[in-house]
């Protein structure tokens, strides 16, 4: 049985830090795969979860406060990244807590910074990690933005399954109103939980893709055409993409999150879930910096 991440009842969430592995993964060579792998065997306990500092939190709000203005919505869609980057404070070390890809994989929006993170919804660690996931979401400035990469490492615990379910649930337009709610239907009310919830043991036989679509069905998708849509093709060819994505990227843990596709960290990496969302905003910043000056 490949090496996982036992939740024991009474222990504290921060314990859960590490990060779930891949169980046949193989660090790539150099500095950057190596620290992945070893985020996945021991994560440092973080501090206090805080919220995002306050320029996170004046960007957040943007959005909402535009609402009530639709010209002053379109003035802030249309603000271009900034061109200075952040400073360089020696805080941020490349090799240490991010770890530049190579080469470089490209992204579905050219003109924005995209924020990917690489999950489960069958991964204690991305459970964990999802308040958090929320936080860098809502801090992102207006040409940065957030997406979500399944990964399947793990048979045993049901991962290919949930990995096709995520696909099905995009080509039906539900993936982002039920992202959290799965999180807590696999750990909080055990509707498809993989573990038993009170002793943390695995169990023996794991949710189906029929009682996955069982879920979704509150989303307003017939489980039969979910079936269907999960099974076809066009999902099959996603989940291979995805594969091979994550192993470009030299991915051998969940959650990892990758900037641009440019930059790979993770919260053992960064320090801590604080930590993580204050590396993810500096990398955004760096990245639309060259984004406004090629604009320019």
């Amino acid at each position: 049985m490949p090496k996982r991440h036992i939740l024991l009842s009474g222990l504290l969430p921060a314990l859960l830090l590490a990060a779930c592995s891949s169980p046949s993964s193989t660090s790539p060579a150099g500095p950057a795969a190596g620290t992945s792998a070893a985020s996945a065997a021991s994560a440092p306990a973080p501090a206090p979860v805080a919220s995002a500092p306050a320029a996170a939190a004046t960007a957040a709000a943007t959005p909402a406060a535009s609402a009530s203005a639709p010209a002053a919505a379109a003035t802030t869609a249309a603000t271009p990244p900034p061109v200075a980057p952040p400073a360089d404070t020696g805080r941020w070390v490349e090799g240490k807590n991010y770890f530049r890809i190579e080469p470089a994989q490209p992204t579905d929006d050219p003109s924005r910074v995209v924020v990917t993170e690489v999950f489960s919804f069958a991964c204690p660690a991305c459970n964990h990690f999802e308040p958090i996931m929320d936080k860098i979401a809502a801090s992102l400035p207006p040409y940065a933005k957030v997406e979500y990469l399944p990964a399947g490492f793990i048979p045993t615990e049901d991962w290919p399954a949930f990995q096709r379910a995520y696909f099905a649930a995009q080509a039906l337009g539900i993936d982002a109103r039920s992202h959290d709610a799965m999180f807590d239907a696999v750990w909080k009310t055990g509707e498809l939980a993989t573990d038993n919830l009170v002793t943390g043991q695995l169990k023996s036989k794991m949710p189906s893709l029929e009682q996955i679509a069982g879920f979704y069905a509150k989303y307003g998708v017939k489980p039969a055409d979910f079936v269907a849509t999960a099974n076809s093709f066009a999902v099959s060819t996603k989940i291979r993409r995805a594969d091979q994505t994550i192993q470009a990227m030299g991915v051998v843990g969940t959650p990892t999150l990758v900037i641009d596709g440019k930059y790979r960290l993770d919260v053992a990496s960064a320090g801590g879930y604080p930590q993580t969302i204050e590396l993810v905003q500096w990398l955004v910043q760096r990245e639309g910096a060259k984004l406004g000056a090629a604009r320019k």
